[in-house]
């Protein structure tokens, strides 16, 4: 029995190095499981974003997600970004809020923020460069909002102040980026030693608004500055005042920095990459960026007061310290020449204009209208003397000619102007007093009665027609020798 023990031993020994295998084996591959599910790419994170309308808070962020449209959402839009790890082939959805420019809609914050996701959130403030004198205003209105939507949260004390002491500890141990050759995000591997890293103290005025949570502050349409240079009379001193002050701000919220233009594509990569390296803790190797100051780029825990004190050099006409609505104004409106012009209309529809206006207006009088056709000799300024030739006066039946009653017919109208014109002429030549007896009035006067009595015949109605045509043809003239008609032949 005994050698056959002994040769039972060594297979028993060998199954049992092959179970023990076995285990080791099933238990790396839990425990390789289990590190990979906890390295994978966290998911619920936010990014909220806050600006003025038409900033381009919809642009900027559509840009990052690779999708060109310009539709504007209204209230709370939503979009995402998509996040691949290629370390470990994994990719996650961040979420994207966009909150109306206007105050109103400040409310729905609650369907974007709880307690719960806070400390998940990434806040952005999307200023606009082509309108400097917003800047400052609207970084405060915001943040004051951001503010007072935490304090609504009832988030425990303790809780709150973990937060800010993270924020702190983040900004204090920034350090100056290696340079790296990886072209794609990387996480970034905790190094020994990284907690025993000497932790500098905080300036007087960092951090002095803590919100518990990482802050972004992005300047779009940075291709504005050199349209503020040419038309708005922009120095660099400006654009140096409007840095120092946007810098001051973000060392009391510890925010990063960053100058972006979608229209010329300057900073969107940096600007993806820097995202994603706040939520997610991938290796970043861009270092700041202070020389272009269209294309600023100042991550969290670089900046100090010494650092923003070299901008305060170039300043001649303002001092740091000034109101920045006081130096940095918005410019008077300058309308556009044409809009001053005034086009001159057309001579044609001009006149028609006026000829159309002149006929709706009532019949204005000419000299001696007034009186009456049938008035007598005393009511003419006609000489005395002159009585007897048949000239037009201011009191002639010829306005009666051209300007019949209208209520009257035609043929009506004809035979009470000559009948008026006979009988002034009879009433003339009883009245006047000049000689019965002188060839001209005599002539006339018995021309005229011969005329009056055979009113019926043809020749009368000629003679009184020739005379009125004479008559129409001296009119002119004798208006401006003031109605004195030059001496006739029958005047001696």
């Amino acid at each position: 029995m005994a050698p056959v023990l002994e040769k039972q031993l060594p297979g028993a020994a060998d199954n049992n190095n092959e179970d023990e295998e076995g285990q080791n084996l099933w238990t790396s591959i839990l425990s390789e499981v289990s590190t990979t599910s906890g390295s994978k790419l966290p998911s619920g994170k936010n990014i909220l974003i806050f600006g003025e309308d038409g900033s381009g808070k919809t642009s900027l962020m559509a840009k990052l997600q690779g999708t060109d449209h310009n539709k504007r959402g209204r209230g709370l839009e939503y979009l995402y970004l998509n996040v691949h790890d290629e370390d470990r082939d994994d990719l996650t959805r961040c979420n994207v809020w966009i909150l109306d420019g206007d105050l109103y809609h400040k409310g729905l914050l609650k369907f974007a923020v709880s307690a719960q996701s806070l400390p998940n959130c990434l806040a952005v403030f999307v200023v606009d460069m082509s309108r400097p004198w917003t800047i400052m205003e609207s970084l405060q209105k915001w943040a004051s909002v951001l503010r007072d939507h935490v304090d609504k949260l009832k988030i425990p004390p303790e809780d709150i102040r973990e937060m800010e002491q993270n924020m702190a500890k983040v900004f204090q141990e920034y350090t100056e980026p290696e340079d790296a050759t990886q072209s794609s995000p990387q996480r970034r591997a905790p190094t020994a030693g990284e907690d025993e890293a000497v932790v500098l103290p905080l300036g007087e005025n960092t951090l002095t608004h803590n919100l518990g949570i990482p802050v972004l502050i992005v300047c779009t349409k940075c291709d504005a500055v050199a349209v503020l240079e040419k038309e708005h009379d922009f120095r660099d001193e400006h654009f140096d005042f409007i840095q120092s002050h946007i810098r001051r701000f973000c060392l009391q919220y510890g925010a990063g920095l960053i100058y972006t233009s979608v229209k010329e594509e300057k900073n969107l990569d940096l600007l993806y990459k820097y995202i994603v390296h706040k939520m997610y803790d991938f290796k970043f190797t861009s270092p700041a960026l202070v020389v272009e100051k269209d294309a600023v780029f100042i991550p969290c825990g670089w900046d100090n007061e010494k650092k923003i004190a070299i901008l305060h050099e170039n300043l001649s006409t303002v001092r740091p310290e000034d109101p920045f609505e006081d130096f940095i104004t918005k410019p008077p409106v300058r309308k556009l020449v044409h809009d001053k012009e005034i086009n001159a209309e057309d001579e044609q529809v001009f006149l028609m204009k006026q000829q159309s206006l002149l006929a709706k207006q009532p019949a204005t009088p000419t000299r001696g209208a007034t009186e009456s056709p049938g008035r007598t000799t005393s009511g003419s300024p006609r000489p005395a003397g002159r009585a007897g030739t048949p000239n037009m006066t201011s009191g002639s039946p010829m306005a009666a000619v051209k300007k019949p009653d209208p209520n009257m017919k035609a043929g009506a109208a004809n035979e009470g102007v000559l009948a008026n014109f006979f009988n002034s002429l009879l009433s003339k030549k009883t009245g006047a007093p000049g000689s019965p007896g002188s060839p001209g009035s005599g002539a006339v006067g018995a021309g005229v009665q011969g005329s009056a009595k055979k009113t019926g015949q043809k020749p009368g109605l000629t003679d009184v027609q020739a005379e009125l045509d004479r008559m129409t043809r001296k009119q002119d003239s004798m208006v401006s020798a003031n109605n004195v008609p030059p001496p006739t032949g029958n005047e001696a």
